[in-house]
């Protein structure tokens, strides 16, 4: 087992109703004026947006409004934020949303401590050294940026995607109530299945030994779950059991929990991060689950004992004497699952075209210069082959 740092200052609040409590929440921090950042319409349609602002004014918080975000976080909006905080004196954020408004936030608390672009952290050309708080108000599982040190966005002039990590990205507060998930829809809870699970088996396909224990099984325990609850929630919309489970495991898959002792990278990730910036029309999760299985079938021979433990423990393969064969298994069991709940099973399905795959690969690497060493090397040839694959 690696050395490792675990650091998880958010406080959770999970359960029914707990959003009710947000005005008296800020107030005991002793917030004064705060940032409500939101997405688009569907806030004010479910009425969240009024039990929110109603709590905040019985509560004698000041707040000015920044709705508009879009899937994938964009620098414009950001930018119009840090503007909104150093006119209006604004000493906290709060992000009610999924993990594009959690990440617009980030970007905001960081950019608005600083007089350059915040993307220059996104970039690795500057380190944040301060922010102001974000709390969260969760209406969406999938990310995990609730408590995460994560932040990605999304540049809309050069259409670059990529994030960065720093503690001071952790939101101070979550509030976790799964019935505020009931009404997202098939499709956005498919990919949100799909980015809880991405989440983990990136930590679990990992480089480190195998004295990883609790680490690993706490990671199988999670995929076992959202495999099971993942398409309960999307056939039974209400069902509060299903919900939770997932907005808990959106949480752990991403807070540091399943990778203590290990080294990861993500690098399916990246690959997404560069498919998702060419075309802004794909959701994230959507794309990981095309671009996994084609990752993975070419990475399986280099951990097939975790690959086995997976086949075995998480899809649930019937163990054959051809080992090979039960991994391959398991990685068609899991697109196939993908395909179920409604995801696409090729990039093409998304309007990619055959061309573009070379210019992603190339951008991905910055033109064969870099690449993402996990468990295996993903350069310019192996990214160009697994988008290749999955098209």
């Amino acid at each position: 087992m690696l050395n490792f740092i675990y650091n998880t200052p958010t406080k959770v609040y999970f359960g029914k109703d707990e959003e009710l409590n947000i005005g008296s929440i800020i107030k005991e921090y002793g917030f004064k004026k705060i940032l409500f950042h939101y997405g688009q319409s569907s806030l004010k349609k479910s009425g969240l947006f009024d039990i929110i602002t109603a709590k905040l004014r019985e509560n004698g918080i000041d707040y000015v409004e920044l709705g508009g975000v879009e899937p994938n976080p964009k620098l414009s909006l950001v930018e119009k934020g840090i503007e909104i905080l150093k006119r209006e004196k604004v000493d906290m954020i709060l992000a009610v949303g999924g993990g594009s408004v959690i990440d617009s936030a980030k970007s905001i608390a960081v950019g608005c401590k600083v007089d350059f672009s915040p993307w220059l952290f996104n970039i690795k050309k500057e380190t944040p050294k301060e922010h102001i708080p974000v709390g969260v108000i969760l209406t969406l599982s999938a990310s995990g940026s609730d408590m995460s040190n994560s932040c990605v966005i999304t540049n809309d002039t050069t259409w670059q995607k990529t994030g960065f990590n720093s503690e001071l990205n952790r939101p101070l507060f979550a509030i976790l109530d799964p019935k505020l998930t009931y009404t997202v829809s098939k499709y956005q809870t498919a990919c949100g299945v799909v980015d809880i699970m991405m989440h983990t088996l990136e930590r679990f396909f990992s480089k480190g030994d195998n004295d990883t224990t609790l680490t690993d099984n706490l990671a199988l325990g999670l995929l076992k779950t959202v495999y099971k609850e993942g398409i309960v929630a999307i056939n039974e919309p209400t069902n509060y059991q299903a919900r939770a489970n997932l907005m808990w495991a959106n949480s752990i898959s991403h807070n540091g929990l399943t990778h203590c002792g290990r080294e990861f990278l993500m690098s399916v990730h990246q690959l997404e991060h560069e498919l998702s910036a060419t075309y802004d029309n794909i959701a994230h999760g959507a794309g990981l689950a095309v671009l996994w299985p084609s990752w993975a079938l070419k990475a399986y021979k280099a951990q097939p004992d975790r690959f086995l433990r997976f086949a075995y423990e998480v899809m649930e393969v019937t163990p054959t004497d051809n080992k090979e064969s039960d991994i391959i298994n398991a990685i068609n069991k899991l697109k196939a699952y993908y395909v179920e709940i409604g995801m696409p099973a090729q990039l093409r399905e998304f309007g990619v075209t055959y061309e573009s795959l070379e210019p992603m690969a190339l951008r991905l690497t910055n033109n064969k210069s870099k690449s993402f060493n996990d468990i295996i090397n993903v350069d310019f040839d192996m990214a160009l082959e697994i988008y290749k694959a999955a098209y």
